[in-house]
């Protein structure tokens, strides 16, 4: 494995920043903006890559199914990250995307050394989830040969799960044990190795993407709206209510009552407000309209 590791993209040399050890701050940060730049460029050249992963969670989701990521380290973190914002963002239950990584819960704030080399941890964690052939497992790994993730990926495949390998090498290994890899190649790191950079910026990007466009085809979005945010504290209660305001045109006061009237819902507010219908009659109307707004008034407008 030492021998493979050294021929890694992630792990050679990065001509730019060869004598960083010796230059001054701005200069430093010179380097490593230049280098943050080539990765939106690395990203979208696997689009269509991420296109294939978003349809593979959308129809899970469809399906009843989850969204799981699962990773070691910085790629276990980023995971865990996205899974975490979902339900607040989204209003989803936080089972429908979780994240899951090498060592358990305290591996996101201590490292747990030699978890990620165990195969079969990766197997009994996503059993525990009681994993099934409508959930999709997105394997991250920026080496793209974490034995944590190809044991995971292997077992969620042979199980009928949709698959996903996400790294920052060219044939990585993980890619060979799932239905569709990304390959983002974002090159050698400022820090030799360091794949919490440019590799750990690309799968965030990339994680951002998958969550949020599964989301919005789900109906979780008006035009460019959190039509289904989560009213936790006053600072989301003043969004939900501007929410309101910009697709409604109706006052501060009125998109306050009808929030409350409608539970706290801004989905339901939103359809009440747009038909003249009660609270009852706007959640029917959302649930034949499968959750989606726009069509629910527009059922009503026909």
């Amino acid at each position: 494995m030492e021998e493979n590791l050294e021929l890694l993209t992630t792990e050679s040399r990065n001509q730019q920043s060869i004598k960083i050890d010796t230059a001054k701050p701005m200069d430093i940060l010179r380097i490593m903006n230049e280098q943050d730049q080539l990765v939106a460029l690395a990203v979208k050249d696997v689009l269509p890559d991420v296109e294939a992963a978003v349809q593979f969670v959308f129809e899970s989701f469809q399906k009843g199914g989850r969204l799981i990521y699962l990773g070691a380290g910085t790629s276990g973190r980023l995971g865990v990250l996205d899974a975490v914002e979902c339900p607040p963002t989204f209003s989803t239950d936080p089972e429908m995307v979780q994240g899951i990584m090498a060592g358990g819960e305290g591996a996101f704030i201590k490292a747990v050394e030699g978890a990620e080399d165990d195969p079969d941890l990766g197997v009994s964690e996503l059993k525990a989830l009681g994993l099934t052939n409508d959930d999709t497992v997105i394997g991250i790994a920026a080496s793209g040969r974490t034995p944590y993730v190809i044991g995971a990926l292997r077992y969620a495949r042979s199980i009928g799960a949709k698959t996903v390998a996400l790294s920052c090498n060219k044939n990585a290994a993980i890619s060979k044990v799932a239905d569709q890899s990304i390959e983002v190649i974002v090159g050698p790191e400022v820090l030799t190795g360091s794949t919490r950079l440019k590799a750990g910026t690309a799968h965030k990007m990339i994680l951002n993407m998958i969550s949020t466009s599964s989301m919005i085809l789900l109906g979780k979005a008006f035009e460019n709206l959190m039509v289904d945010v989560h009213v936790s504290n006053q600072k989301l209660k003043e969004r939900a209510i501007g929410i309101i305001q910009k697709i409604t045109g109706v006052s501060y006061e009125m998109a306050l009552e009808t929030l409350e009237k409608a539970d706290l819902q801004v989905k339901t507010a939103i359809v009440m407000i747009k038909t003249d219908r009660t609270k009852q009659e706007a959640e029917t109307l959302l649930s034949e309209a499968n959750g989606y707004v726009k069509k629910a008034v527009q059922n009503v407008e026909k």
